[in-house]
């Protein structure tokens, strides 16, 4: 895996780039009715639904927080909030979600967002060389080392992720 400059990159792409990270960018054909963004990502790279990772964001009583889980299954809420030193949490608005992340729904990477949020990546992406998340647009997947999602955003892990 090398680095992969791209040209006008989205604040993902940027934010990698900035840092030297090194990552690399699998495009693939969104298809616009798809309803399941992260199921179709895997589906047209070839890539098991564990190592695809959702972005999801939650609103929590300290307030919105970033939840990184396998598209292979659920966020648990309740480890979510346990996670964050927290009680209670529940999806958030989409469109407040936008909004604040400047990236919309099924787009929504966990890197390079307007306001860098509490993040909290599954502990099951630790099992994996590399993992995939979105790139900051549909149809664009960012593959990296867990370890390099978890420093830039400063993330802590925690059993998230529970089956679908």
């Amino acid at each position: 895996m090398g680095k992969s400059k791209t040209k006008g990159g989205t604040p993902a792409t940027v934010a990698l780039e900035k840092a030297k990270a090194e990552f690399t960018l699998h495009p693939y054909d969104h298809d616009p009715a798809a309803q399941a963004y992260g199921e179709e990502a895997a589906d047209a790279l070839g890539v098991p639904y564990e190592r695809i990772f959702k972005t999801l964001v939650a609103e929590t009583e300290g307030g919105l927080a970033v939840a990184v889980v396998p598209v292979a299954g659920k966020l648990d809420l309740k480890a979510l909030a346990s996670a964050l030193g927290g009680k209670r949490a529940a999806m958030a608005d989409a469109a407040k979600v936008e909004r604040v992340t400047g990236y919309v729904v099924g787009g929504i990477s966990p890197l390079g967002q307007r306001k860098r949020l509490p993040t909290v990546v599954d502990a099951s992406a630790l099992e994996f060389g590399t993992i995939y998340f979105s790139a900051g647009k549909r149809g664009l997947q960012i593959e990296t080392a867990p370890a390099c999602l978890i420093e830039l955003t400063g993330a802590v892990t925690a059993p998230i992720g529970k089956p679908a």
